[in-house]
């Protein structure tokens, strides 16, 4: 499929979702962090060396030892110089820093000293923010323990969806709170028993925290396992909340876009949730429940308020599995077994839509049941038709780097 999100299943996230969605058009900056930038570009700062856990290889004695190289789980860390990072000196570095300073939020031991100065100010350039980073970080080429360094660019997005609170002729398909019961089945009913056995059915009775207008909005938001709902008051106003992750049926999770392939419905190549959509909404009732019952998982929800966006802006994004809101654009999930949640990665890929270089910085904040193996990162690109154009068709080649504050080593 070209969509992670589309080849995820909908996982459990703290405090929110699960389908993984940072898909606002601005960057969430945590209140309070940020001072007066200095007006000039600050001075080295001296630093204590942590005293570091023994690497997975053994460095090389010398006073010009290079760091040696890293083994997770899932990855093999490999030392570089700056200049290996392609792209590095053009990208809007300083654009990072909202999503710095909320994976800073919930920092690991080795980010402490490196998150208290990167809070301290905004970057006033670009430069300047690079600078900064190029002091305080060693970049690290990710790859799989075989020595790949190719991988897989895939994006999700945070569905914006029309719903009502009542069922009428146009909103009729439900979304659910979690069933009591929920914990005490396992595995609970499947997405077929819930939607045809009266038993199944009974349990979700009186649940309901919304009606959308089609099955395939529903299931995008299942998917993506969070997403927003818009209200539109007697008045005339609009009105959104969020949806997040409340838990899901314990059913294996499958693509349906992978069912389309398989039924000769569409190419491998073309299998987008854009085309998917299409097809549904052309499909015959019985054929449209056929594709959706091929994924047993369903997904329940949560309703979370967002504050009036006429007085404080666009709404910050999801909560990703490091627990921040993530940020449109700045915002990956990544492999936990991989890559640290926290981590910043430079990214050299493609734009989806252009195919155009996509060269960034990034900050590994969430995660998802496809996001699998060392050079796997799937993008956040916020809410809104554009951002589920670009998530929708996102499957680019990938390679990345990894950056980690000097003198010290991730967990393993």
């Amino acid at each position: 499929m070209s969509m992670a999100s589309l080849s995820r299943p909908a996982l459990p996230r703290p405090a929110r979702r699960g389908p993984a969605l940072a898909l606002v058009a601005a960057a969430l900056v945590l209140a309070g962090c940020a001072s007066t930038p200095p007006a000039e570009r600050p001075a080295p700062v001296a630093q204590a060396t942590p005293t570091p856990a023994t690497p997975a290889v053994v460095a090389p004695s010398g006073p010009a030892a290079e760091p040696a190289p890293w083994l997770r789980a899932r990855a093999r860390w490999v030392p570089v110089d700056w200049a290996a990072l392609p792209g590095w000196q053009a990208d809007r570095a300083a654009e990072l820093w909202p999503a710095l300073r909320a994976g800073c939020a919930r920092p690991l031991a080795a980010w402490a000293a490196v998150c208290a100065r990167a809070q301290a100010f905004n970057p006033p350039d670009d430069g300047f923010a690079r600078e900064f980073l190029q002091r305080e970080l060693q970049p690290w080429r990710v790859e799989s323990h075989d020595g790949e360094t190719q991988g897989l660019a895939t994006g999700y997005f945070e569905p914006l969806v029309a719903a009502s609170r009542r069922p009428t002729a146009q909103f009729k398909v439900p979304l659910y709170r979690a069933p009591a019961d929920l914990a005490s089945r396992r595995p609970y009913w499947s997405r077929q028993q819930l939607d045809t056995l009266p038993a199944a059915r009974a349990a979700l009775a009186g649940l309901e925290i919304a009606w959308v207008a089609s099955p395939l909005d529903a299931l995008i938001l299942q998917i993506q396992g969070s997403g927003r709902l818009r209200f539109t008051e007697a008045d005339g106003r609009s009105r959104q909340v969020r949806l997040a992750f409340g838990g899901h049926n314990d059913q294996p999770y499958k693509s349906v876009g992978r069912w389309l392939i398989e039924q000769g419905e569409m190419r491998a190549d073309g299998a987008n949730w854009p085309a998917i959509r299409a097809w549904g909404e052309r499909a015959s009732p019985a054929r449209l429940n056929e594709m959706l019952w091929s994924n047993p998982r369903m997904v329940f929800f949560r309703e979370e308020a967002l504050p009036d966006e006429a007085v404080a802006g666009p709404p910050p994004g999801p909560r990703g599995a490091q627990g921040v809101p993530l940020t449109a654009g700045r915002s990956v999930a990544v492999d936990p077994q991989a890559v640290p949640y926290g981590t910043p990665l430079w990214l050299d890929t493609t734009e989806p839509l252009a195919a155009t270089p996509l060269q960034r910085l990034v900050m590994a904040q969430d995660t998802g049941g496809a996001i699998v193996g060392a050079v796997r990162i799937d993008l956040f690109w916020g809410a809104g038709e554009l951002a589920e154009q670009q998530a929708g068709r996102m499957k680019q080649p990938l390679r990345v780097w990894a950056l980690w504050p000097k003198g010290s080593l991730p967990p393993s």
